[in-house]
């Protein structure tokens, strides 16, 4: 057997007399410095359900469920944190001005039960008012009716919302018959049944 190096009796000696490099984690809480990518994290007034940042997702660890039935219907957008890995494209992406989802510095992330291992938010949908399939989440029509401003007045969908939104007119305005008239002009519609009711009443 070899003598130890004089190298590795100062490294030991060290070690004896200065501190540790690492933290005292479990016994103290780590904090990670402040450029840590942890886990992405929605934040539900934020957020516009428009579905970009999992469009961009590498890993696929974001989707997304659309709950039409009933009286409120919901997107649920779901962050699966298992797949995760971190690498910061949902932030980047998000057309909320990087807001509606953000790396946090959680990275005690230790669970038991992989099925568990997800977080949610739910967003109101906005249904079309003839047909009833998905058109966006309310939030994201509001979002683009600021964002283009008085050229929303160009897209009856946009400013119908809008009115909407304010108190200015009823929600109640979907009619019995739905026989693509010109009263369906003013109203909130998919693109499938605004290019109907175009082609109906041209």
């Amino acid at each position: 057997m070899k003598l130890p190096k004089i190298r590795e009796l100062l490294e030991a000696v060290k070690a004896f007399t200065h501190k540790p490099y690492t933290s005292k984690f479990p016994f103290q809480p780590h904090e990670p410095y402040p450029s840590f990518r942890g886990q992405p994290e929605y934040n539900v007034d934020k957020c516009l359900g428009c579905l970009t940042c999992e469009e961009i997702c590498p890993a696929e660890a974001i989707a997304h469920q659309d709950n039409t039935n009933g009286s409120a219907p919901k997107r649920v957008m779901i962050h699966y944190t298992d797949t995760c890995i971190f690498c910061g494209c949902c932030e980047e992406a998000c057309i909320a001005d990087h807001e509606g989802i953000k790396l946090s510095n959680k990275w005690e992330l230790a669970f038991f039960e992989r099925e568990k291992a997800f977080e949610t938010i739910e967003k109101d949908l906005q249904l079309c008012e003839i047909c009833g399939s998905v058109i966006a989440c309310k939030d994201h029509l509001k979002w683009i009716a600021e964002k283009v401003g008085e050229l929303s007045f160009s897209s009856p969908t946009l400013y119908q919302f809008r009115f909407k939104s304010l108190g200015v007119v009823d929600d109640n305005i979907v009619s019995a018959v739905k026989d693509y008239g010109r009263s369906d002009r003013v109203k909130i519609l998919c693109a499938r049944c605004r290019r109907e009711t175009t082609l109906t009443t041209a």
